[in-house]
């Protein structure tokens, strides 16, 4: 199981894998159980409102649903809350249930955020 951070999704979204270093694209490319945390829709949604991309979260989760087998985690939220309240470093509200919503599944999560990587150790950009 590997979750996806929002920036990865837009990256796939738009067929960037150039932008995504190789041993990333293996990793996601050799799982069956690719996930995101409902929270990349509300992240996805703020960053469409802002017109810092010009498509629906719909559209692009739809796509990756049926291109990459993408799935929306249905992890309770109280459980993902709770494993994120024990995380104090990232300030960020999305950053913190991403992370939570990986770290309440023991899951790995492919970010290029530099300080989710520092705090994060079982994520995965090279």
């Amino acid at each position: 199981m590997i979750y996806l951070d929002t920036h990865v999704v837009l990256l796939l979204y738009d067929k960037q894998l150039g932008e995504i270093p190789q041993k990333t694209v293996a990793a996601i490319e050799q799982t069956n159980d690719l996930r995101i945390s409902p929270i990349v829709l509300l992240e996805l949604q703020y960053i469409h409102e802002i017109q810092r991309i010009r498509y629906a979260p719909k559209i692009v989760v739809d796509f990756l649903v049926r291109a990459i087998n993408l799935s929306i985690c249905n992890l309770p939220f109280s459980d993902v809350v709770v494993a994120a309240a024990a995380l104090g470093w990232p300030r960020d509200p999305f950053d913190r249930l991403i992370v939570g919503h990986a770290l309440a599944q023991g899951a790995e999560l492919v970010t290029k955020d530099r300080l989710i990587r520092e705090n994060y150790k079982q994520t995965i950009w090279d």
